[in-house]
């Protein structure tokens, strides 16, 4: 654990992917882009803590278990709901997901609750997004995230959009945007901009995206292309660059674990505040949270690397 007062809270899901194997059975790993964002910031030596509850069910203590092992803690007491299942079906080379996400122990948590746990802590980084947005979940979320800024944490917002388990799509997508717009540090990829409707979503056009988001409120804004590469913008500097060439096993947590890389950077190097320090920083930042999604796609599911795994690798 980093000596580093400055905290990173996560509030979002943690579930398990259950991915179906040719025999008919499921395979279970890990998984929640936000969980396994805050196992990414932990492993880079931040402290990160993890708001909501863990199921007391088998599946909920090993999600628990792992999660410290990264260095991160859980905030809330467990709960006694089962923890919510993706079940991921492959065909030629595609996903498909069904979410059973009803009576769930990560959604059992209050708006109070919350607020009072955020109250105990000097404030830092609180980060949510992905299925958080969902409504109804939204509505707490936005309550939560609006207390939060009024307290002086800064807010971090991945949009990860998961428009297959939406049952309203144009609700859905409004309140991806109302959660959006509190942003203080913003990640989207390219198929979340294609999905709110953005033109030209290609890299060579990563400025003028990013330009909407800093309209809004947010100084700092990360968006990602895929194989092509990525683009980060802090105030008024910026860099991209094309992501590391490696032997993809596949891409499962890349973004989450190039977004908290970012996060952990920023949190380790940089006051929260002074974007001119950041600026000094912006290229490094890329290049160190695109080298650790590279690693983390070498390897099956979401494992991101550890501080001195990130190191070696940038030599």
């Amino acid at each position: 654990m980093s000596a580093n007062a400055t905290p990173v809270w996560v509030l979002g899901e943690a579930l398990m992917d259950c991915v179906a194997q040719a025999d008919g059975s499921l395979m279970p790993l890990l998984g929640g882009s936000p969980y396994n964002l805050a196992c990414a910031a932990a492993l880079q030596g931040v402290q990160v803590g993890f708001i909501n509850p863990f199921s007391s069910d088998t599946f909920g203590q090993a999600l628990q278990q792992h999660l410290q092992q990264t260095g991160a803690q859980a905030l809330l007491p467990n709960s006694a709901l089962p923890t919510a299942l993706a079940v991921v079906h492959v065909h030629q080379g595609q996903p498909s997901y069904g979410f059973y996400r009803e009576g769930i122990a990560d959604r059992a948590y209050s708006v109070e609750q919350v607020v009072a746990l955020l109250k105990t802590q000097a404030p830092g980084v609180l980060h949510t997004g992905s299925l958080m947005a969902m409504p109804p979940e939204h509505d707490k979320v936005l309550t939560i995230v609006q207390a939060a800024k009024a307290m002086g944490w800064t807010i971090s917002v991945d949009v990860n959009l998961r428009p297959r388990l939406a049952s309203d799509l144009s609700r859905y997508l409004a309140a991806v945007r109302d959660l959006a717009a509190l942003a203080d540090w913003l990640k989207a990829s390219d198929e979340d901009l294609e999905l709110l409707g953005f033109d030209a979503v290609h890299l060579s056009q990563a400025p003028a995206l990013a330009e909407h988001w800093m309209q809004q409120g947010a100084s700092r804004v990360a968006l990602t292309f895929g194989a092509s590469g990525a683009y980060v913008q802090v105030g008024k500097a910026s860099a991209q660059g094309t992501a590391p060439r490696v032997d993809v096993i596949d891409t499962v947590g890349a973004g989450d674990t190039f977004w908290g890389n970012c996060l952990a950077d920023w949190v380790l190097h940089d006051s929260l505040s002074n974007d001119s320090v950041a600026q000094d920083r912006v290229k490094q930042t890329l290049q160190r949270a695109m080298q650790a999604a590279a690693i983390n796609c070498t390897r099956k599911g979401c494992q991101p690397p550890t501080a001195a795994e990130l190191v070696a690798a940038m030599r």
